[in-house]
C-alpha cells in the first residue's frame, strides 16, 4: 500500500516511525524542506519528494502540515478517490472536503507529541459514510504510535485536544514546577530532574496496574495530619485541580476559536 505524507514534521515523522516499524508500507514524504526531507530519508528509510505524485484510489493521503497552510497546499491535489487522514487541527471534514475538491473520503486524527515515542493518544472521528476498512486502517495505523479513542462528533475532537493533544504540556508544565521545587530543597538540576521524573513515572504505573480510582490512590498516601496532607491543603488552598480543569477548557474553546477562524461550515454530529 502507498502511503503519502503531504509535510513532514514531528507528527508525521511519528507516525512514519511507527508504519516502517510494522513494515508493508510504501512510503513518501511530499514537502518543501530539505533538511526534514534528508532527515526522514537517512532515518527511516522512505522517499521523498516535492511534488504529490497521481494518487489512487487504494492509496492512503496524510495530511500532517500546518492548517493556515492547507489551502496552499491541497489546491491542485486530485485525490482520485484516496483514503485521506488529516492530523490538522482546526479544519474540519466540511473544509478539507471543500479544499479537495468535493473529495469525502476523510477522517480526522488528532494525535500527541508522546506518539514520538510510541506512546501517544490520538483521537479519531468518521462520518458514518466512511467504510468499516477505512476505520480499522486509520486505527491500526494510529495504534502504531500508541492508544486511540474513537469520538462519536466532530465537536468531540475539540475535548481531545484539550485533553490529550495539549495535555503532555500540562504534565511538562508540573514536572517542571516539581523539579524547581527539589532544587529549592537543595538537590541540583540533574538529580531534581530525575526525582521528578521518577515520581511521576512510578505513579503512572501504579495507576495502570492497581486499576484503582485516582482520588483513592491519592488518599492512600495522605494521612491526616501528615507530611502529604500539609502539601495537599496547600494545593486545595491555591486551587490547583480547579485551575486545571478551567486551563482544559479555556483549551478547548481556544480550539473552538480556532476552527471558526479556520473553517467553513461546521457539521458537528456523524453523518
Amino acid at each position: 500500500m502507498n502511503v503519502y505524507f503531504l509535510g513532514g514534521g514531528n507528527m508525521a515523522a511519528a507516525i512514519i516511525a511507527g508504519l516502517v516499524h510494522q513494515g508493508g508500507y510504501d512510503i513518501t514524504v511530499i514537502g518543501r524542506n530539505p533538511q526534514k526531507q534528508a532527515h526522514l530519508a537517512n532515518t527511516y528509510g522512505v522517499a521523498t519528494t516535492d511534488i504529490l505524485p497521481e494518487l489512487h484510489a487504494e492509496d492512503v493521503l496524510i495530511l500532517a502540515i500546518k492548517p493556515q497552510d492547507m489551502a496552499a497546499a491541497t489546491a491542485h491535489i486530485n485525490t482520485n478517490g484516496a483514503l485521506v487522514l488529516s492530523v490538522a487541527a482546526g479544519l474540519n471534514i466540511a473544509t478539507l472536503s471543500e479544499m479537495l475538491h468535493g473529495h469525502n473520503r476523510i477522517i480526522r486524527i488528532m494525535p500527541n507529541t508522546p506518539c514520538q515515542v510510541g506512546m501517544g493518544m490520538s483521537g479519531l472521528y468518521a462520518p458514518q459514510h466512511i467504510s468499516a476498512h477505512d476505520r480499522d486502517f486509520a486505527e491500526t495505523l494510529m495504534r502504531t504510535t500508541g492508544e486511540v479513542q474513537w469520538v462519536p462528533s466532530e465537536d468531540a475532537i475539540d475535548g481531545i485536544i484539550g485533553i490529550c493533544g495539549s495535555g503532555p504540556a500540562y504534565v511538562f508544565y508540573l514536572l517542571h514546577a516539581l523539579q524547581q521545587a527539589a532544587e529549592q530543597q537543595g538537590f541540583n538540576p540533574s538529580d531534581a530532574r530525575r526525582l521528578s521524573l521518577a515520581t511521576f513515572k512510578g505513579a503512572v504505573a501504579l495507576a495502570e496496574q492497581s486499576g484503582t480510582d485516582f482520588a483513592q490512590l491519592q488518599a492512600n498516601v495522605t494521612s491526616k495530619g501528615g507530611t502529604t496532607y500539609a502539601a495537599i491543603q496547600t494545593f486545595e488552598a491555591n486551587h490547583l485541580a480547579e485551575g486545571l480543569v478551567s486551563g482544559v477548557a479555556a483549551c478547548v474553546a481556544r480550539a473552538q476559536e480556532l476552527a471558526q477562524e479556520l473553517s467553513g461550515p461546521k457539521d458537528g454530529h456523524a453523518q
